[in-house]
């Protein structure tokens, strides 16, 4: 099994009009995992547009998916563009990523995903208007049941997340197969997350990214982090079921 493929986006290698072939070990883990860890926090820093965007902006699921087109672009060619533990899982059941690379992956995510989070909480707080910071990262986190959004149970949220989840992983692994420019996966993936996440955001926030989730739950309100599990358990299957397949 290969450590990692060749290309930009997590693939073989990247259309030879538009980048040299290099293979991603050339880069080293601990640079992959620098280049995974700013895409993370790029990633969840967009999730502030559903505050800071108000009426006027544009949407949450929108901002996601351009910011994860913009790193797939600006960083993918270090790292194969994950960004994500689940895309990371999915990657490496399919064989693309090395298991032994998987957990430094997901721990530089989720540096990222918390880096970001506390730079906004910090910013929040500096808003002598801003009361409360933690209600505004309790409206950025993920959550279910009555109390939250328009109130879909435990069960509906975990099938939402787990097919949103698969479809997301395996646009990923599609998109980055073969000899593709990496601007072509990058608009595949963006594409997808703008999309996913108009669907789950009233169901569940849109998640899809467990360090996305985490950074968010870690800031909010008990309840957050009591329902965290879910936005684990959920991506895990989903990416599995579609690295596999």
């Amino acid at each position: 099994m290969n450590a990692e493929p060749n290309s930009a986006g997590g693939a073989r290698a990247a259309h030879p009009a538009t980048a040299p072939l290099k293979r991603l070990d050339n880069y080293g883990l601990l640079g992959r995992s620098a280049a995974e860890a700013v895409g993370s926090f790029v990633l969840v820093f967009a999730v502030s547009v559903g505050v800071l965007g108000g009426t006027g902006g544009i949407s949450l699921p929108l901002a996601v998916g351009l910011a994860a087109a913009a790193a797939m672009v600006g960083f993918g060619y270090v790292s194969g563009g994950h960004f994500n533990p689940a895309i990371s899982l999915a990657s490496a059941a399919a064989g693309r990523t090395s298991w032994k690379a998987l957990p430094v992956y997901v721990l530089a995510q989720l540096v990222g995903a918390l880096l970001a989070a506390t730079i906004l909480w910090v910013v929040f707080q500096g808003h002598p208007e801003l009361s409360d910071t933690r209600q505004i990262f309790t409206a950025l986190a993920n959550g279910y049941g009555s109390e939250y959004g328009l109130g879909f149970p435990l069960a509906s949220a975990l099938l939402a997340e787990v097919v949103a989840t698969a479809l997301l992983t395996a646009v990923f692994l599609g998109a980055t197969s073969g000899r593709r420019a990496a601007s072509t996966a990058a608009f595949a993936v963006g594409v997808t997350y703008v999309v996913l996440l108009t669907v789950l955001t009233p169901i569940t926030g849109g998640s899809l990214n467990p360090a996305r989730s985490t950074a968010f739950a870690l800031f909010a309100e008990t309840t957050a982090l009591e329902q965290l599990w879910l936005f684990w358990a959920a991506p895990v299957l989903g990416a599995l079921i579609a690295g596999l397949v």
